[in-house]
């Protein structure tokens, strides 16, 4: 069979989902022929994942016949023929709904597919002396391959057409004794490690995830991000995100000495070693930001403003922010005002209206609540919809407003007057005391979140559901 020169690089997607079709470009003359088997930048833009590629191998099969797998690798393959010509059949060995389902078709060298992790892959070659390479994502060891999925040949589920009947093809005994698809354990998805798994945004994310073997979920006692050495204790092959929930939010402490060596140490220091992590490793990182990164001078924040902290603990949460913005695969998530399970000013007020007390409360801090709930929602919606990476605002929606009320609405919602509470500014409230600077206006432009496709509830009906759920008095 004739190789097709000149084609057009074009991508043909398949049944598989992520199993892509690759046409190349062979240039050839009396000479022979020519082909980029692998073009980075042209094949990005079609839309081939950036999947790294580390290790090129090529198996060599002298006698047509030759029949190999099928075999699911725990990385992802960009598979071609160098020479000669081959039949592939490849199987969704996944854990989810599209396991069992098969694709097959020939390849030349004018020809290459994409294979992602967990898809079996199997080939049976057509012609004498066929090359077919492997192009991959990670380093071949007898350790990874413990971590292959088999399939046997012969599935009568899988039932794939063999151009060559398979009792007379060249198979190794190890291929022949491969399980039937009903045997088969699919292989599991690359984990999501949630680190900072105790805080209120981390138990959030416990509740958005519960059930879901994919997502782990470490504190601080199991794992300390602060310390570099405790990284080498996973093997990051094994994830493809990172959430990180864990920060020092203590903003009046940050001002103290040891205040400020722990807030650089949790939101800088343990920032960039999970920086790195994600880099090496090629990981999606999830950062939480704040609005203390902003000096509040504007009315609403978007996500193109520069940093102007005022205080401590907002320099070190930019200093995080910049750190994480280098990382190819990142979302920086910024959130202002949050409420979660735990202490927060929404329970503490609630605890005052229910015992009669009449507080005074800040009214010159404007900007709206954030529910960990929904940030935990947020945060899903663009790991899963594919979102573009950047930063993202993400607070609850509806009218901006002032800490007093805030209060005013949780006293009405506990059967409290409103007039209970009194409105004072930020410099009376704190007058004599020794705290770090707040930003007047914290209200962040929803814009961007919305247009990926996640629309964030009203602050005050998330406002009724939290009170709903807690039986604040103490």
């Amino acid at each position: 069979m004739a190789i097709e020169f000149s084609k057009k690089l074009t991508a043909h997607e398949t049944a598989i989902p992520g199993v892509v079709v690759y046409d190349l470009p062979v240039h050839g003359d009396n000479r022979g022929w020519f082909k980029e088997n692998w073009q980075r930048e042209k094949m990005m833009a079609l839309g081939l994942p950036d999947f790294r590629p580390v290790q090129n191998n090529v198996s060599f099969n002298e006698k047509a016949g030759t029949t190999r797998g099928i075999h699911a690798e725990p990385w992802d393959k960009f598979v071609s023929v160098a020479t000669g010509r081959i039949f592939g059949a490849w199987v969704d060995l996944r854990e989810g709904p599209t396991f069992g389902a098969v694709f097959t078709t020939e390849l030349d060298p004018s020809q290459a597919i994409f294979i992602p992790r967990g898809v079996g892959n199997a080939f049976q070659t057509l012609e004498d002396n066929t090359a077919y390479t492997y192009l991959v994502n990670d380093h071949w060891s007898a350790d990874a391959q413990s971590q292959y999925t088999f399939l046997n040949l012969a599935d009568e589920s899988a039932a794939v057409r063999w151009p060559i009947p398979l009792e007379r093809a060249e198979l190794s005994d190890k291929d022949r004794a491969h399980p039937r698809l009903a045997d088969v354990v699919p292989m599991p998805p690359r984990k999501i490690l949630v680190v900072g798994a105790d805080g209120q945004l981390g138990k959030a994310l416990r509740a958005e995830y519960d059930g879901e073997a994919s997502v782990e979920f470490v504190g601080r006692g199991e794992f300390d991000i602060t310390r570099q050495e405790a990284f080498a204790a996973y093997n990051w092959k094994n994830y493809s995100a990172i959430i990180n929930a864990a920060a020092y939010t203590a903003v009046d402490a940050a001002e103290t000495r040891e205040g400020r060596a722990a807030a650089w140490a949790n939101n800088v220091t343990a920032v960039s070693f999970l920086a790195r992590t994600a880099v090496e490793h090629d990981l999606t990182l999830v950062h939480i930001s704040s609005d203390y990164v902003f000096d509040g001078a504007r009315h609403a924040h978007d996500e193109s403003e520069g940093f102007s902290p005022l205080g401590v603990y907002g320099q070190t949460k930019a200093a995080g922010d910049a750190v994480v913005s280098v990382v190819p695969k990142h979302y920086i998530v910024r959130t202002s005002w949050v409420i979660g399970d735990g202490n927060n000013f929404v329970r503490t007020m609630g605890s005052l209206a229910v015992r009669g007390i009449k507080p005074s409360v800040v009214n010159d801090q404007i900007g709206r609540l954030s529910f960990t709930v929904d940030i935990a929602a947020g945060i899903r919606h663009l790991l899963e919809s594919g979102a573009d990476y950047g930063t993202y605002n993400l607070s609850n929606d509806g009218d901006a407003q002032s800490w007093a009320d805030i209060a005013g609405d949780v006293y009405e919602l506990v059967g409290e007057p409103r007039a209970a509470v009194t409105g004072v500014s930020t410099e009376e409230y704190f007058k004599g005391k020794d705290v770090a600077p707040r930003p007047p206006h914290s209200i962040l432009d929803l814009t961007k979140i919305k247009e990926s496709g996640f629309v964030p509830r009203p602050a005050r009906e998330a406002l009724e559901e939290y009170l709903g759920q807690r039986v604040m008095a103490e």
